[in-house]
């Protein structure tokens, strides 16, 4: 028996048309195709009832593809708002999703684009877990269409912050961007669309070379080469003095300011010592930069007291530069910045552990 082989829910519509235009349909009808998969959130028999579908075509489609989806383990809702998604993966592992609230009455979406992370980041759960697995372009772009489903109000925006490291399933996530902002599609502006790194210098470079419209932003969390290794392991691949030139080439082809992430760790990265630090470190490089408070749910990390964070915001002033702090929600349930982790003891099928494995990091050769 042979099983369907077109996978609907997988293909940016670039990838689609060709696949679709190899059974007979025309570039009108797979758009209308695509946009019964990812405008209008249909399944398969949904997608068989698309307009103008010739019965020849339903018959080749009804044959070979299919459109999968994510099951929902559960919600959690937080009083403010946020929701926290877990959903169940063909293969037995769980990967989480959060519903953000904006002003206006609309969300934005956190994506996971692996299950777990190799980068080990010592203040991130996802980092604790491991890595298992890199998502698959329609596993990522499920968790959107499940929130939108659900949500009350539109999605308008999405941020690659979930579980993983985005740039090391580069690909993936790249297409699934693609099909998030596709005017057939979910329609969501490019410029809503954030890809956020721990500073996989290669696929910065590839990234900018490549002219992606998404806001890359960058995680820092520390203004030193020394300091930064002692939280964050990829500095010893690549230090933080590459990382700086790959955000500068970045500005400099885009002309964009560069959004970086700093996560705040009392009596760590606070000091006056460190704010200047980071006026040495991007002097003439025009940044937004982002603070937030460590999210720590085994507390081996604490935020800043209040007057220690006060005195740091103070003294970020030497940058002259956008200084945003960043509202970390949800953390009731699991659901803040750093905070989505399954538990491995989760992921058992037929009686057998799947463990996490090392994730090779190597350079971009495109």
């Amino acid at each position: 028996m042979n099983l369907p082989d077109l996978n609907l829910k997988d293909l940016p519509f670039e990838e689609l048309h060709p696949a679709l235009l190899s059974l007979g349909l025309d570039e009108a009808t797979s758009r209308r195709v695509f946009a019964s998969v990812f405008a209008h959130d249909r399944d398969l028999v949904g997608v068989l009832a698309t307009r103008g579908l010739r019965r020849e075509w339903r018959q080749s489609l009804a044959s070979r593809a299919r459109v999968p989806s994510l099951r929902v383990v559960d919600r959690r809702p937080a009083r403010d708002g946020f929701l926290k998604y877990v959903f169940d993966l063909d293969d037995g592992l769980r990967v989480e999703t959060v519903r953000i609230p904006l002003l206006g009455d609309k969300f934005t979406v956190c994506l996971s684009s692996q299950v777990g992370c190799a980068l080990g980041c010592t203040f991130c759960q996802t980092g604790r877990m491991g890595f298992f697995r890199n998502l698959s372009t329609w596993e990522i772009v499920d968790q959107l269409l499940w929130v939108r489903r659900e949500a009350p109000h539109p999605v308008r925006g999405a941020v690659f912050m979930g579980m993983g490291e985005p740039l090391l399933n580069y690909d993936n996530v790249m297409r699934a961007a693609s099909i998030l902002c596709h005017p057939a599609g979910p329609g969501i502006a490019a410029r809503a669309i954030t890809i956020s790194t721990a500073g996989v210098v290669p696929a910065i470079r590839r990234y900018t070379r490549e002219r992606h419209r998404y806001r890359l932003a960058v995680s820092l969390t520390a203004p030193t080469s020394a300091k930064r290794a002692q939280v964050m392991p990829i500095e010893r691949a690549f230090p933080l003095a590459d990382l700086m030139d790959a955000v500068r080439e970045h500005h400099a082809q885009t002309k964009e300011r560069v959004m970086i992430e700093y996560v705040l760790i009392r009596g760590f990265n606070t000091g006056r010592d460190d704010a200047r630090a980071l006026q040495a470190l991007f002097a003439g490089l025009p940044v937004r930069f982002n603070i937030i408070e460590v999210n720590d749910a085994e507390r081996r990390y604490l935020p800043p007291a209040a007057d220690e964070l006060h005195r740091f915001r103070d003294a970020l002033d030497v940058l002259h530069q956008p200084v945003v702090r960043r509202y970390s929600g949800g953390q009731e349930v699991g659901a803040g910045c750093g905070m989505l982790a399954t538990r491995p003891d989760q992921f058992r099928r037929a009686g057998s552990t799947i463990r996490a494995r090392p994730l090779k990091v190597v350079p971009d050769s495109a």
